[in-house]
């Protein structure tokens, strides 16, 4: 078996909370005199740096949320002088401030060793060729992934997303042999080779590591099967370094959590009470080693759990199932939790369709109504109208058991739904509330 940094990611349990919590002192004590932001916080809670003896002790800690970083736009956060900020980075979001995430040079190094433990987990080392079709720029993803590879020996290909065809052009002759891009596009990328008469094994595409957005198991097998790789999940988050916070092994058994730089909890959204390890809650992140923006307590908002038992792999790092939705992304339809991956296991497990859907949300007299926009596949499209009504059924059929709400379900035409190179659009949400 192969490590990147085998002291770290085979450490023992006890070793790895003895250091987790000797870092955790260090950091509190850091931040109550270095931050203005953290030091008014623990304050408020009536904390010092000297009550924080132990991991048991986090919970004590009051936790962050994307408005605090919001509310402190752009700097306010930051726990360094800014002659010790080396790169600025800021967050995909859509709506309000964007989230600005620092690095110190100490951060980019830890980012880069995290990354290379990633990609070295997933397969990828000094004889692989990796494109990097996440985007360049503020986003995280594309300079994530790339100092991770370059770590780890790659030859990296840094593409960004977008320019499909010049994407498989330069995989056939470049000969690349692992992509990270987001699953939704990985799709993309395969349906546009199909058109192109290309076949996945025409290239040396072994491995993808796809991340920044919640993928059910369905669409893995659906990405594996269409490209003939394994896909590989990553997972991170600006506001805690970027990529490389977690990946799967090529056991594919759980996402392996970097705990020594970032401590994780799950707790139940609504309470904020921690939850055991395999009870299903929202991750919540501590950066026990970040220096230009330390979290303490970060609220992902991702919905996931934990399993510490020791991976065939060898590694002892805790380790987070696949990201099942995201709490505040969460729909509230007549008073029924529904989330966009719910719907997409049940459209792949059918696989009667292609893999691109969208829900939309209205409200009519008062009451909210889900469509279900679902695309057939070219063969679907050009066959009789009874088989069309019958898969129709079948789908909506499946979403009330599953959903226990009623959808209505309309399948559209190939290439009706609008195709994304980053994360892909999933819901539209079209109520007017309040």
């Amino acid at each position: 078996m192969v490590y990147w940094n085998k002291h770290a990611e085979i450490m023992d349990r006890s070793q790895m909370a003895e250091l987790q919590g000797a870092r955790l002192q260090e950091l509190v004590s850091r931040l109550y005199h270095a931050s203005p932001f953290y030091r008014s916080r623990f304050q408020a809670e009536g904390l010092l740096p000297e009550d924080i003896r132990s991991l048991d002790d986090i919970s004590r800690l009051p936790f962050v949320t994307k408005q605090d970083m919001r509310d402190n736009y752009p700097y306010g956060m930051f726990a360094v002088p800014p002659s010790e900020i080396v790169r600025i980075h800021a967050s995909s979001g859509t709506t309000g401030r964007p989230t600005v995430v620092g690095y110190t040079k100490r951060d980019i190094g830890v980012w880069s060793e995290v990354m290379a433990r990633a990609l070295t987990a997933a397969g990828i080392n000094n004889q692989s060729i990796i494109q990097v079709a996440y985007g360049y720029g503020l986003f995280t993803g594309g300079l994530g992934v790339h100092y991770g590879a370059e770590m780890v020996g790659a030859s990296v290909i840094p593409v960004s997303s977008g320019n499909t065809s010049r994407q498989i052009m330069l995989m056939k002759d470049f000969g690349t042999t692992a992509i990270a891009c987001t699953p939704s596009y990985a799709l993309y990328i395969a349906e546009t080779m199909r058109e192109m008469g290309i076949d996945p094994s025409e290239t040396a595409l072994k491995t993808g590591v796809f991340g920044a957005e919640p993928w059910s198991e369905s669409m893995r097998r659906q990405i594996e099967e269409q490209l003939g790789i394994q896909a590989i999940d990553i997972y991170g988050l600006s506001e805690i370094i970027g990529p490389g916070v977690a990946c799967e092994c090529t056991a594919q058994q759980g996402l392996h959590i970097n705990e020594d730089h970032f401590y994780p909890e799950i707790i139940n959204p609504i309470s904020g009470e921690r939850l055991a390890d395999g009870e299903k809650g929202e991750l919540v992140i501590t950066t026990l080693t970040k220096e230009g923006l330390p979290m303490v307590r970060y609220r992902t908002r991702d919905l996931t759990v934990l399993n510490r038992n020791q991976c065939s792999c060898g590694r002892t790092l805790v380790r987070m199932g696949k990201v099942l939705g995201r709490s505040d992304d969460m729909l509230i339809i007549r008073g029924v939790n529904i989330f966009p991956s719910q719907v997409e296991s049940v459209l792949l497990n059918l696989g009667a369709t292609s893999p691109h859907y969208q829900l939309i949300v209205e409200r009519e007299d008062n009451l909210d109504k889900l469509t279900v926009m679902v695309e057939v596949t070219e063969e679907m499209f050009s066959d009789e109208v009874r088989k069309m009504e019958i898969v129709e059924y079948k789908i909506k059929s499946e979403l009330a058991s599953v959903l226990s709400v009623a959808a209505t379900v309309k399948l559209v035409a190939p290439k009706t739904l609008e195709r994304s190179e980053g994360k892909a659009k999933r819901v539209i949400d079209k109520r007017q509330i309040g």
